[in-house]
């Protein structure tokens, strides 16, 4: 089956960093990395209309999420055990397991602040992972 691709009238990673503002001041610990969820919005590129009820539920279930800050030994592994090479980036799409993060809000922004360790993968367009 095709992945569901929404109606974005704005690139969403564009979105939530101008709702979140400038988080220079945000000070994310160790290593954690601070990922902004991704939530479908209301119509899919061939105009269909999501149930409320259904976008709601990303809120919980969103397996996708936008690096919006870093730890300062976030993805740092002297051992070569758990990154092997991998490098994890402000704007990268984050694939993660919801009940590995913390569930936070950031200036209105649904955010969840993850241990590097739980991060499972990396994939440029949110709307295919679900």
């Amino acid at each position: 089956m095709p992945p569901m691709i929404m109606q974005h009238d704005v690139d969403p990673a564009e979105q939530l960093r101008k709702e979140l503002g400038d988080l220079s001041n945000l000070e994310i610990f160790n290593n954690q990395i601070l990922c902004a969820v991704y939530l479908r919005p209301e119509k899919t590129k061939s105009g269909i209309y999501v149930p409320d009820k259904n976008r709601d539920e990303d809120r919980f279930q969103s397996k996708m999420g936008l690096v919006v800050k870093l730890g300062p030994s976030a993805c740092e592994d002297p051992t070569g055990e758990w990154f092997k090479g991998v490098k994890i980036k402000e704007n990268d799409w984050l694939i993660l397991r919801p009940s590995d993060g913390w569930s936070i809000t950031v200036r209105g922004v649904l955010c969840r602040l993850v241990e590097d360790v739980n991060i499972k993968g990396r994939y440029p367009i949110p709307d295919h992972i679900w």
